[in-house]
């Protein structure tokens, strides 16, 4: 289990800025389609009661204002711009499109993390740090992600670091097996998911439900995937966005309404949730262990799914999630499956 203090603090004064942006009264006078998105994530299995497999997780993304076309934002590289118009969905005239940028770090332990010895049957010690750019194309009805991630997987990204100086910190007994972690390996991940918004119904004047589904690849050599599954909401104005979202490489993470359905988001909402995914992995290198070099790797099961049930609760521009997720064993010597809880901050400005 992982909280870094640092994080928070960085966290709580990003948090200031944007907030005195936020309640600004221009920021107010804006269209929703004029603003700019931040999401936190924070996933940690503390929510289960456990210090083990995927122990924590942290994102931060940022989302552009609507675009009519990725060439209108600046952040953008001119030589990047006939790249991604060649992309099948880019170029959609009936689409808009945002650009996001995001940061995040991931830790992986075995089930025993006092044992400084290598666990040959148990899942690897890990650390991914890493950047990426996300590219979203969307309409009413569907919306396109792209996302390229570059990183490190080793002690370049400095899990040992964070988990146990938080250990420290809270005065819990430290992981004794970093040593056994895998090497430093330059991180590479290429992932496309497309959303549906298959149904939206009105059940009454303040209560309602929608669909969605979604479907994508993950190719590169931290992880090589297919992936599809759906999510259902119920409840009192819920956003006009594509669902809520886990860490998960080229997950849309509610995107903002599109210009065409954009509205002033109502001042409260709340709603329930639940959705599942199904996976085939082909490659998993936080179990296949490194690429290039002989590391700690176990047997990976072929077919992992995911279940999970949430709450989610919109003020205005400002949207909180949590999530009770539960996932299949990963690895063949996995003696049950995880709990996890995922906590997703989101406020546009």
């Amino acid at each position: 289990m992982v909280v870094s203090s640092s994080a928070v603090s960085r966290g709580c004064c990003i948090c200031i800025i944007f907030c005195g942006l936020f309640f600004s009264p221009s920021a107010w006078a804006r269209e929703p389609a004029d603003l700019q998105t931040i999401q936190v994530f924070f996933e940690n299995d503390l929510f289960g009661d456990t210090d083990k497999y995927y122990t924590n997780a942290i994102q931060i993304t940022w989302l552009s204002k609507d675009l009519k076309k990725y060439a209108d934002d600046v952040r953008l590289p001119e030589w990047s711009i006939p790249i991604i118009r060649a992309i099948p969905f880019s170029g959609d005239p009936g689409s808009i499109h945002t650009v996001g940028l995001l940061v995040g770090q991931q830790i992986f332990t075995p089930s025993d993390i006092q044992t400084p010895t290598l666990l040959e049957k148990d899942r690897p010690y890990a650390g991914f740090l890493y950047g990426g750019l996300a590219l979203h194309s969307k309409t009413d009805a569907v919306l396109d992600t792209l996302e390229i991630t570059l990183g490190v997987v080793g002690p370049g990204a400095e899990a040992k670091f964070a988990q146990n100086t938080v250990h420290e910190i809270r005065d819990i007994p430290t992981a004794k097996g970093w040593d056994n972690q895998l090497h430093n390996e330059p991180a590479v991940r290429f992932s496309w998911q497309r959303k549906w918004r298959r149904h939206s119904m009105e059940l009454s004047d303040s209560l309602a439900y929608d669909l969605i589904s979604h479907a994508g690849i993950t190719l590169g050599n931290v992880r090589t995937s297919g992936n599809a599954g759906g999510e259902i909401r119920l409840g009192y104005h819920i956003p006009k966005d594509f669902g809520s979202d886990v860490i998960r490489a080229g997950a849309g993470v509610s995107a903002p309404v599109t210009g065409q359905s954009a509205s002033e988001p109502a001042a409260f909402g709340a709603h329930l949730f639940a959705s599942s995914q199904v996976e085939a992995v082909l490659h998993d290198i936080f179990l296949d262990g490194n690429t290039w070099k002989h590391s700690h790797s176990v047997d990976k099961k072929l077919l992992v799914a995911d279940l999970s049930v949430g709450l989610a609760v919109n003020f205005n521009r400002i949207k909180l999630t949590y999530r009770h997720l539960f996932k299949t064993k990963q690895f063949d010597d996995q003696r049950q499956g995880q709990t996890i809880g995922s906590l997703t901050l989101i406020f546009s400005f």
